[in-house]
C-alpha cells in the first residue's frame, strides 16, 4: 500500500515537472529574438539622426557603439558624434565631457583637434552676460589660449582669436559697470582704483579708452585739476576717438570753472 502511494507521488511530481518544461519551452519559442544590428549599421543610424536633428535617438546609438565598441574601427567616430550630439542639442557641460574623454583616451585621432575647438566654443556658450559670474568666461578664454598656442596654422585660429578678444571686453565691462557705479556713488577713489585695473588686466580692448577717460572725470570730480591735467597730457594719445577727446577736456574745463568760483 505503502508502494502504491510513493508511486502516485511519483508520478505527480514527473508530470509537474513536465508540465513546467513544456511551458517553458512554449515560452521562449513565443518570443522573437533580439535585433542584432551591426556596429556600422548603428553608425549610419546615428548619423541619420544626427543629420535630421534627432539627437537623443543619435546619442543612443552612439552611446551603444562607444560602450561595445570603442577599440573597434568605429570607436573614435561615435566618441566625437556622440559628443556632436551633446553640443547640437546645446548640452554643452555633457559635450564638453565627452569630447574631453576622446582627447584622453584616443589622443592620436583625427578628430582631436576639432574637439579641442568645440570645447573652446561649448565654454563660450556657457559664457553669461557680463554683469552674471564670468567663471565659465574665464574657463573659455583659458582653453582658447590653449587652442591657439597649441594649433597655431589651424583653421580656426582667426575665429579662436576673434572670440578671445570678444570675451576680454566682456570681462572689461564687467569691470567698466563697476567703476561707473562707484561714481554714481561719489566714490571716486575706488573708481579710479577700478579703471586702473581694467586698464591693467584689458588695456588691449576696446574699453581702454573709456577708462581713462573715467579716470579724468573721477579726478575732475574730486577737484583735483591738476592731476585731472596730468593724467590727460600724459594719456591723451591713447584716447583715440574724438568724442571721449572732447569729454576728458570738458570734464577738465568744468572742474577748473568751479574752482574759481
Amino acid at each position: 500500500m505503502e508502494f502504491v502511494k510513493r508511486m502516485t507521488k511519483n508520478r505527480s511530481i514527473n508530470l509537474l515537472l513536465i508540465l513546467i518544461s513544456i511551458g517553458f519551452i512554449v515560452s521562449c519559442a513565443g518570443k522573437k529574438p533580439v535585433e542584432q544590428i551591426s556596429l556600422e549599421e548603428r553608425y549610419k543610424r546615428g548619423q541619420e539622426f544626427l543629420e535630421n536633428k534627432k539627437y537623443y535617438n543619435a546619442q543612443q546609438e552612439f552611446q551603444i557603439i562607444v560602450l561595445s565598441g570603442s577599440h573597434t574601427e568605429w570607436g573614435d567616430d561615435a566618441q566625437f558624434y556622440l559628443a556632436e550630439s551633446y553640443f547640437k542639442n546645446k548640452e554643452y557641460i555633457l559635450a564638453i565631457s565627452e569630447y574631453e574623454r576622446l582627447t584622453r583616451k584616443m589622443k592620436y585621432s583625427s578628430y582631436v583637434e576639432k574637439c579641442r575647438w568645440r570645447i573652446c566654443q561649448a565654454y563660450v556658450a556657457e559664457s553669461p552676460n557680463y554683469y552674471h559670474d564670468q567663471s565659465n568666461t574665464d574657463k573659455a578664454l583659458q582653453k582658447l589660449q590653449e587652442f591657439i598656442e597649441e594649433y597655431p596654422e589651424s583653421e580656426y585660429r582667426d575665429e579662436a582669436n576673434n572670440t578671445v578678444k570678444t570675451l576680454r571686453n566682456k570681462l572689461a565691462e564687467k569691470i567698466l559697470e563697476s567703476a561707473q557705479l562707484y561714481i554714481k556713488l561719489h566714490a571716486y577713489d575706488s573708481a579710479i582704483v577700478a579703471y586702473e585695473s581694467l586698464l591693467t588686466q584689458y588695456y588691449d580692448t576696446d574699453l581702454a579708452e573709456e577708462a581713462h577717460v573715467g579716470i579724468i572725470r573721477s579726478y575732475s570730480l574730486m577737484k583735483n585739476v591738476e592731476e585731472a591735467k596730468n593724467y590727460y597730457e600724459s594719456n591723451n594719445d591713447k584716447i583715440l576717438s574724438p568724442n571721449l577727446k572732447a569729454k576728458s577736456q570738458n570734464y577738465i574745463s568744468a572742474a577748473e570753472s568751479d574752482n574759481s568760483k
